[in-house]
């Protein structure tokens, strides 16, 4: 938990305006969340606060290499990351937590934790299907391609010959 505190961002002392914090990212940051999907990062990220009298706007951006597995091959290669994202602040005695870009803090709150903001702004944005690029345009040589792809082959010449029962539900029409 002391490795986060890092990410802790004291705006009481700020003057109103514009304050840029820089954080650069690896995998000690996402083994923090037990997230570990990850072979290898270097992540640049900027957090800019707008401190305004009676609310805070913070926007996120990050940009880095992340090498990831491939979910087709399993292949390691570098995805390259460009993210940002936008918060505002404003203080309450009522805690009201239902907008993921809108957060309520208490009345006489100094300081905000940006680092749970940062982990589901890199990690959201990943694609659903990771695929290496070699796998999309047909460049990458791997053995475990290769048994997919004789794999498939298999299943086609399976899946075209047709079964006798379909035939005599032709005979119905």
């Amino acid at each position: 938990m002391q490795f986060l505190n890092q990410f802790v961002i004291n705006f009481i002392g700020l003057k109103d305006g514009l304050h840029e914090f820089e954080f650069d990212l690896d995998n000690t940051f996402f083994e923090h969340f037990d997230y570990n999907d990850f072979n290898n990062c270097k992540i640049s990220t900027k957090v800019v606060l707008n401190k305004k009298a009676n609310l805070l706007e913070l926007n996120f951006s990050s940009f880095g290499k992340i090498n990831l597995n491939c979910h087709v091959s399993n292949e390691p290669f570098d995805f390259s990351h460009k993210n940002e994202m936008n918060l505002v602040v404003k203080f309450s005695s009522e805690m009201i937590n239902d907008n993921e870009e809108f957060l309520v803090l208490p009345v006489g709150a100094s300081q905000i934790n940006v680092a749970h903001y940062l982990y589901e702004m890199i990690i959201l944005s990943l694609p659903i299907k990771i695929i290496h690029p070699g796998v999309e345009d047909g460049s990458l040589e791997s053995e475990t391609l290769n048994t997919l792809r004789e794999y498939e082959k298999n299943v086609y010449k399976k899946n075209n010959k047709i079964d006798p029962r379909w035939d005599k539900l032709k005979d119905l029409i």
